[in-house]
């Protein structure tokens, strides 16, 4: 039976004491933890033996570090088959955070209070979406532990990064997003070598991953849709797209079927049929088509920051798909549908703010009214 009793010695300051949680774990060995403050050990009693009751309690003294955790959790991701890029982040994550600042706390002694000052201190050195994944990981890890019995609960759970409104800014045209002028200008700038891809790019939304694991197998001219069934990772390997939502059907304006038509009698010919490969028909990196391709043509065109440098990054183009997708009145389930966003939250967390204005809701009112009441 687990007890809590008090203990006394004779130490450099004088009488000592202490408060024992005194009990046997479910092996039937004999365990103690001592606390200074009484009401702490009546507490410890009261999760000891409900851990115990439940069959999931790991003594202190037998539980894994932090550290160790994470390195099963990482081993557990690599045997599920992770992607490269996956796993390279994961790794950089713990390496240079999660290890660092919490790799030697004992999981059966990780606290909230400790994960909340986890955060704090992430908060301190590093960006605000940094902050949040590595919260996410160190989530991630103390769930598998959980899972694995390696620790009773994750302490990790309620800690939040919130972000006030004010924090967020919206995309605007013209700053996160290319103008229509400025993607005329960018098509009409394009060499025939890189052409295609830009006007796919634009006029399809699909992520940079998708367009270089893209192939004609893929593409229907007579449906005029284009099927999403794959991407390439940043070392050129093929593979599924990240999410279920990231396999989609995308169809096709007429400007963009008879740009590919035409692509595909001077396309480089490969064993993977890839509609945009390299000069060998191989896989293109992400950052030779945006070193060697989009950043010059930026230039050349004269869509340049106040340095001269080029104004956009690659994935300005899916956001200018959304815009226009928007402007042409497309409901917002469809955008996200041909976008391959997971969710209609995501979607709209990122562009409702580009949808009608209540000034405009209420001129569709007033028109509405009128053909009917005059």
């Amino acid at each position: 039976m687990a007890t809590v009793r008090k203990r006394t010695w004779e130490g450099k300051g004088g009488v000592q004491t202490a408060w024992l949680v005194d009990y046997r774990d479910a092996a039937g060995k004999r365990r103690f933890r001592t606390f200074k403050r009484k009401k702490d050990a009546d507490a410890a009693l009261v999760d000891i033996q409900g851990e115990l009751n439940r069959g999931i309690h790991t003594p202190a003294r037998d539980s894994l570090t932090v550290a160790e955790a994470a390195e099963i959790w990482y081993a557990a991701g690599e045997a599920k088959g992770h992607e490269r890029a996956t796993l390279r982040n994961y790794r950089g994550q713990l390496d240079r955070y999660i290890i660092p600042m919490l790799g030697q706390v004992k999981l059966a002694k990780l606290t909230t209070p400790m994960v909340a000052g986890f955060r704090d201190e992430l908060l301190r050195k590093a960006s605000l979406l940094r902050a949040r994944k590595m919260l996410g990981c160190l989530k991630g890890i103390l769930a598998d532990a959980q899972e694995r019995g390696l620790v009773a609960q994750n302490v990790a759970l309620s800690i939040k990064i919130k972000t006030k409104a004010r924090d967020e800014r919206k995309a605007q045209v013209g700053i996160d997003i290319p103008s229509r002028e400025e993607v005329r200008l960018l098509i009409d700038n394009a060499s025939a070598r890189w052409r295609p891809l830009f006007v796919t790019a634009v006029f399809t939304g699909m992520r940079a991953s998708e367009l270089r694991g893209l192939t004609w197998a893929d593409v229907d001219f007579t449906k005029r849709v284009i099927y999403v069934r794959q991407r390439a990772d940043r070392w050129g390997d093929i593979g599924m797209p990240k999410s279920k939502a990231g396999q989609r059907e995308i169809p096709l304006s007429p400007h963009v079927v008879n740009t590919l038509r035409g692509w595909k009698l001077a396309c480089p010919k490969g064993p993977a049929n890839l509609v945009f490969p390299t000069g060998k028909g191989t896989v293109q990196l992400h950052s030779n088509i945006a070193n060697i391709a989009f950043y010059p043509l930026q230039r050349k065109a004269g869509i340049v920051d106040g340095t001269g440098d080029a104004k956009y990054g690659l994935h300005s183009l899916r956001h200018f798909y959304a815009s226009h997708l928007i402007d042409q009145g497309f409901a917002p389930k469809k955008i996200q549908t041909w976008l391959g966003h997971s969710s209609i939250t995501m979607t709209m967390d990122r562009y409702g703010h580009l949808f009608d204005t209540l000034d405009d809701d209420h001129a569709k009112l007033a028109a509405g009214e009128l053909a009917i009441v005059g």
